[in-house]
């Protein structure tokens, strides 16, 4: 059962995302780096079955993961060949879609990103726009350094995701422990 038709549970509910890629030893042709659905070209791109973008993946799991509905590799296995080198943003607006279909809306969500390189703050409002666009809520990122405590060999994210059940119903599922008043039932915002 959904949030958005009465289901047992809270009005909100929090998520946490994780992704890691090693840089890939040989770049496969045509590949670049994509970060938060942002393409650093020069730098080395990161091995994995879709793009490898792990600001997205990250994000994508800590919606999910609020949800209750799995994980990526639930999602988008890395065993059927149509995620091959895939978009991850375009997957993400498919998971948006995904929770939208089970009442939850994103209130937003945070992506730190753990790398030496490349630097996140020159794009990380190109990152944010696209994210953002993609997950139907607001997506910050941010971007820290390991200051010399490894790292090198890849890129780490942690993700953070707060979903709203959708239909208007919060106030009342919160006040009825998570259940749904009869009183409003098929009424409005609050």
């Amino acid at each position: 059962m959904s949030a958005a038709d009465g289901g047992a549970g809270p009005a909100m509910r929090v998520g946490h995302g994780y992704d890691a890629h090693p840089f890939a030893d040989v770049a496969p042709s045509g590949r670049t780096l994509v970060l938060g659905g942002v393409r650093f070209p020069g730098d080395p791109p990161l091995e994995g079955h879709s793009d490898a973008d792990v600001v997205a993946h990250a994000v994508i799991d800590a919606m999910l993961s609020a949800a209750g509905l799995g994980d990526i590799g639930t999602q988008f296995p890395d065993s059927d060949e149509r995620w091959r080198d895939a978009d991850s943003v375009e997957m993400l607006r498919q998971v948006s879609a995904l929770l939208a279909e089970n009442g939850w809306q994103l209130a937003n969500a945070d992506c730190t990103v753990i790398c030496d390189r490349p630097m996140i703050a020159p794009h990380r409002d190109q990152m944010r726009e696209r994210l953002s666009s993609a997950a139907g809520g607001p997506v910050t990122v941010c971007g820290k350094r390991t200051e010399g405590l490894g790292n090198a060999d890849g890129i780490v994210a942690h993700a953070v995701a707060l979903l709203l059940a959708s239909g208007g119903q919060q106030s009342a599922r919160l006040a009825n422990g998570g259940r749904q008043s009869a009183a409003v039932e098929g009424g409005g915002e609050q």
